[in-house]
């Protein structure tokens, strides 16, 4: 049987591992051709190994394995051209985007080098790299006049605060998984007469290397308090990366052509605890 989205194009931003590689992974299966971006490389902010070249080499592997072909590079999605490039050189290999979905994101929520530099990076990469997405995709996706879809990645954090420390990385992060919402609500509002939908989702803690690792595995037993917030409401520490792709399938397909303006939770009741 056919996919949810065959003949479809999607772009997708932080496809090196984690959420981005499952969600192209995901889409793949349901039909889409994937457009992908991963900066690949170190932010000195950010405390935990970020993902390399070989990291985008193995999502390329994973998405050919599950049917779908992907064009995928190596770039920074602070870097406005960069983005561009990717999205052009995909569009030409595979033809027009239908799907978006602004997923790149750091963690730099315990002090690492320059502490102020945190916050330039976590806002540069998850609201101003989003921005940068919209600003991307949607001038052709209205010139089309066939409708679309975009899904920004926020944050169970993005409703109700991260509560670790008001460290710059910290608080940026709360901030930019907030202003997300505003985004997404602001070109909810202008696009939907063009039949293009937008909306947010919000996971809890997610079992990836981002948000389950080493270094803050051992900065949560050094540092107790700062993380006694952080469970859910149903008995699960993390939830999986495929559950917000599930999530994501239905936002971006015909399941979900009349939900936009949402934020979606996908956190296992993170935000209803106790």
């Amino acid at each position: 049987m056919p996919g949810q989205l065959e003949k479809k194009v999607a772009f997708i931003t932080g496809v090196a591992r984690g959420q981005g590689r499952s969600h192209a992974v995901r889409l793949a299966e349901e039909g889409a051709d994937i457009i992908g971006l991963d900066i690949c490389r170190q932010i000195d902010t950010v405390f935990y190994p970020m993902p390399g070249p070989a990291d985008l080499d193995e999502t390329k592997r994973l998405v050919e394995k599950a049917g779908g072909r992907i064009h995928a590079d190596i770039a920074d999605v602070r870097d406005l051209e960069a983005v561009q490039a990717v999205y052009r050189a995909g569009v030409a290999e595979f033809g027009d985007v239908d799907i978006a979905v602004a997923n790149a994101g750091i963690m730099p929520i315990i002090e690492q080098g320059a502490a102020r530099q945190a916050w330039h990076d976590a806002i540069g990469t998850m609201l101003t790299g989003a921005w940068h997405v919209l600003e991307t995709v949607t001038p052709r996706l209205v010139e089309r006049g066939q409708g679309g879809s975009i899904v920004i990645t926020s944050s169970s954090a993005g409703l109700s605060g991260l509560g670790v420390n008001v460290l710059p990385g910290s608080a940026a992060y709360s901030a930019a998984k907030h202003g997300v919402i505003g985004l997404m609500r602001l070109y909810a509002s202008r696009l939907a007469r063009h039949n293009i939908r937008v909306n947010t989702v919000h996971p809890t803690g997610v079992d990836t290397p981002m948000a389950h690792n080493d270094e803050f595995d051992r900065f949560a037993v050094a540092n107790p308090d700062a993380v006694k917030g952080f469970y859910n409401a149903l008995p699960v520490n993390y939830i999986e990366a495929v559950d917000i792709s599930n999530a994501i399938v239905y936002l971006v397909s015909e399941s979900g052509r009349y939900v936009t303006g949402t934020t979606l939770t996908v956190d296992a009741g993170y935000l209803v605890r106790p």
